[in-house]
């Protein structure tokens, strides 16, 4: 391959440039839009009074290293892209609306990231909804239930495959990689026939150029893709994705092409399944694609990318090996291994993309150790080779501190949110070549030192009582075949008991009462009221639908991680630390700066309300230490499983003061156990053990009447089953239609789970509801592997997120299923 000179290194010049073209497509691009926004998304430039001024030339920047960043958030500071997306889909708002919103961000962020000094900026990273099923979308990989004839593919079928719609089901949602974001997995099979369906790379590329921002367009690469999707239903097991490699290269080769008659000079291809453990077989597929790829990548500059964790001795050989390419990126925050496989041997005369600004949390950098890093890997490379980039795409990370004007500033000095992230790795690359912003440097190490010695940070109370659990079991008393028979004398439930998971749907009148309250514009007793009317509600509707094992709906609870971390102390909270969870789901995660407590009852209140309004069992609803962990944004000053300790110790305070109070029910959810589990198979059990560690300590005190309920959701857990079980919970609740009932082979395959269990029977994440007959195969699907006496009947995962004219019909089918299939097996006795 050609590859080019260093000057393709050079600041790219901002130019005043526009376009007049425009595609038909719905996926079509605006390529003049400015940005409207008043405020910036990084705080340490100005504001130009154009932007159709030249925002930066390179005869009068100062010659940096190179910098880069992988990819950034696409929600904007104030979540614009969620509010267009959905008042798109409830019909308030035109497809052209919904495109001018995201031209609106995109122009906005290539400008300002140009303008921030980043020489290498990325395209193709925005995305409506997610970049795996923009890929597949690109291959025309599409299912033929969504009925798609072929031509560009338009919103209409991107956001069928994406949601669902009334006659069909979405595809599969599940975790990416190890993160609380999540993908669109595709379905693929040996018939497939690949067509380039969606030139929204391109198209976005043209955009940045039009606006005189010249990108690196950033695409999924072919190797990962395939590894990432799933095979269709009804396909034979002995398919190999892989197997179709030689059926999409063609479709990357038209794209790449694409690319370069536009002007592209650098692409970015991410292969993050390399830091997993590959076989040989799926390596060679890496140096068979990219050898494919070679002439058609000729005259450009290829970086591909890899993120979340170290690269494997055997798959750092082989990417280093692969033909064509100029550049290589690596997590050196969270892949530590990677550096002494960087020290031992790298390619000579290619650039080494040092991922050294962490991307998924929101600590700042220390720089001056960031400095010394990347110093040493200078000497190993050249220092001419080294182009100072993020971990990861910023997307995991809240998008702008500068939008925090709560958060105190002793805390605020410690934070660098997306932004912030950018101007650190421009800091760096200027500090490499000689030209060390030393002020900023110095306000950057009295932050450092500020964190370290703060005594908010640290209780020694809490951590000699998280240390004294080391080396304990923290099992309860009896097994749980046993506490099941005492629970049902208690509880006297039906066959196929029913329950929901938890949250009902949050309207626009909770919202305003819960943020009138927080901004104290209602007294606390008009907001007591307003939410004990909410509970009321959610309680009667239950009961009319003749629910089992009923919730209060969750009313006052704005996040199910949120709500608990205002209550804990060590923890931060912002205002607008929104991430994107998945389509327009947005998160808020907490900040753990410090060792965490409980100072009193967080939730007893509230259930015991509830349940003074029914006779009927009501669940104590209860975040897991692991999920509070994993969905927040937690220290980096000590083991990840230390802070879990802590957090678990205040939630047993929780579950002992809900039993006390008379609730015999305990859901102690963790939906996200397994997102945490690491990627590699060597590091899974040390995980594992301390997790499930961490929530037997919630309940090892409890009595054996009282039943702990757990959740999980997203998930593929067929190879931790076996710590599943060893959480040792009375009743699991488990995500399990949108995954083609995945779930269920675990129990075909011969292992044996004693426990209650309730794998979803509908998806709640679509708006869809299903009818009584097809909840009812589902049942007898999880009949024919479960017993009848351990099986529950409960939707997906929580409903916070619909509408009550989607959640009623919805339940009422499920409850009807349920009495449909009790009846059978009592007929059949």
């Amino acid at each position: 391959m050609t590859q080019l000179p260093l000057k393709s290194l050079e600041p790219f010049a901002i130019s005043s440039s526009s376009s007049s073209s425009s595609s038909s497509s719905i996926f079509a691009l605006r390529r003049g839009a400015i940005a409207p926004f008043s405020y910036l998304l990084f705080s340490s430039i100005h504001h130009l009074p154009s932007l159709r001024l030249s925002i930066r030339t390179t005869s009068t920047v100062v010659r940096a290293m190179a910098s880069h960043i992988v990819g950034y958030p696409r929600i904007g500071p104030k979540r614009e892209l969620k509010f267009a997306l959905e008042s798109f889909w409830d019909g308030k708002s035109s497809a052209d609306d919904l495109q001018k919103v995201a031209a609106d961000l995109r122009s906005s962020i290539w400008k300002q990231m140009a303008d921030a000094g980043i020489k290498f900026i990325p395209s193709n990273t925005f995305s409506y909804y997610d970049q795996v099923l923009d890929t597949a979308t690109m291959l025309g990989a599409v299912p033929s239930r969504y009925g798609w004839n072929g031509g560009e593919i338009g919103f209409d079928i991107y956001f069928s495959m994406a949601r669902g719609n009334a006659s069909v089901p979405a595809m599969e949602m599940t975790k990416w990689f190890d993160t609380n974001y999540h993908y669109i997995v595709p379905e693929l099979s040996p018939e497939d026939k690949f067509t380039y369906a969606s030139h929204k790379a391109v198209n976005e590329f043209k955009e940045a150029k039009a606006l005189g921002v010249e990108t690196v367009p950033v695409l999924v690469g072919p190797v990962s893709f395939l590894l990432l999707s799933k095979p269709a239903k009804g396909v034979e097991k002995s398919f190999s994705l892989l197997s179709l490699i030689d059926k999409i290269l063609p479709v990357y080769k038209e794209v790449v092409s694409e690319l370069k008659a536009a002007g592209a000079t650098w692409i970015q291809f991410d292969e993050p399944t390399l830091v997993k453990d590959l076989d040989a077989h799926q390596l060679q597929a890496f140096a068979h694609a990219y050898s494919e790829l070679e002439s058609t990548l000729s005259g450009l500059n290829v970086l591909i990318e890899t993120y979340f964790a170290d690269v494997p001795a055997e798959a750092y050989k082989t990417l280093t090996s692969l033909k064509g390419v100029s550049g290589y990126g690596f997590d050196l925050v969270r892949g530590t291994q990677t550096l002494d496989l960087i020290k031992g041997g790298f390619p000579s005369g290619k650039y080494l993309f040092a991922g050294v600004v962490d991307g998924r949390n929101i600590w700042s950098n220390n720089l001056q150790a960031s400095i010394t890093t990347l110093e040493a890997l200078g000497n190993v490379v050249g220092k001419e080779k080294i182009v100072v980039s993020t971990s990861c795409s910023l997307l995991h990370t809240a998008v702008d501190l500068v939008n925090e004007t709560k958060l105190d500033d002793e805390i605020k000095s410690w934070l660098a949110f997306a932004a912030q992230k950018v101007v650190e790795v421009n800091a760096l690359a200027k500090a490499l070549s000689g030209h060390k912003d030393e002020a900023y440097f110095s306000s950057n190490a009295a932050a450092q030192a500020s964190r370290k010695s703060s005594p908010r940070v640290t209780n020694e109370a809490v951590q000699k009582a998280a240390a004294a659990l080391k080396g304990s079991d923290h099992r309860r008393a009896t097994n749980v075949s046993a506490r099941l028979d005492a629970q049902q004398k208690k509880l006297n439930l039906p066959m196929l008991p029913t329950t929901t998971i938890g949250s009902f749907p949050q309207t626009m009148d909770l919202r305003r009462v819960r943020r009138e309250f927080k901004a104290k514009k209602i007294s606390e007793e008009d907001y007591v009221s307003s939410i004990k009317e909410e509970i009321n509600k959610v309680v009667q509707l239950q009961e009319e639908l003749d629910i089992d094992v009923l919730v209060h709906g969750e009313p006052e609870r704005n996040d199910m991680v949120e709500y608990f971390g205002e209550q804990l102390s060590g923890f931060a909270f912002t205002v607008n630390g929104w991430v994107q969870s998945y389509g327009s789901r947005c998160v808020k995660p907490p900040i753990i700066y410090g060792d965490v407590s409980r100072p009193k009852p967080m939730t007893v209140f509230w259930s015991t309300m509830a349940q003074s309004m029914t006779k009927r069992p009501m669940k104590g609803m209860l975040t897991g230490p692991v999920t509070i962990l994993n969905w927040s944004f937690v220290r980096n000053d000590q083991p990840r499983f230390e802070t879990c300790y802590q957090i678990a110790l205040a939630i047993k305070d929780e579950v002992e003061d809900l039993e006390k109070a008379g609730i015999t029910v305990i859901q102690i959810d963790e939906a996200a156990l397994r997102e945490g589990l690491p990627l590699r198979k060597s590091e899974e059990n040390f995980y594992l053990n301390w997790a499930v560690h961490s929530f037997r300590i919630t309940n090892c005190g409890v009595q054996d009447t009282t039943q702990i309920h757990t959740h999980m959701c997203y998930s593929n857990f067929n190879d931790i089953i076996h710590s599943i079980i060893d959480m040792d919970a009375d009743v699991i609740t488990i995500e399990n239609s949108r995954s083609d009932e995945k779930l269920l082979s675990v129990f075909r395959e011969g292992v044996k789970y004693g426990a209650g269990i309730g794998p979803g029977v509908y998806d709640i994440h679509s708006p869809r509801i299903p009818s009584t007959e097809e909840i009812a195969d589902r049942i007898n699907k999880m009949l024919a592997v479960l017993e009848s006496n351990i099986l529950w009947v409960n939707p997906d995962c929580g409903l916070k997120t619909r509408k009550y004219t989607e959640v009623k019909p919805a339940l009422l089918n499920m409850v009807a299923a349920a009495k449909l299939l009790r009846s059978q097996l009592a007929s059949a006795k």
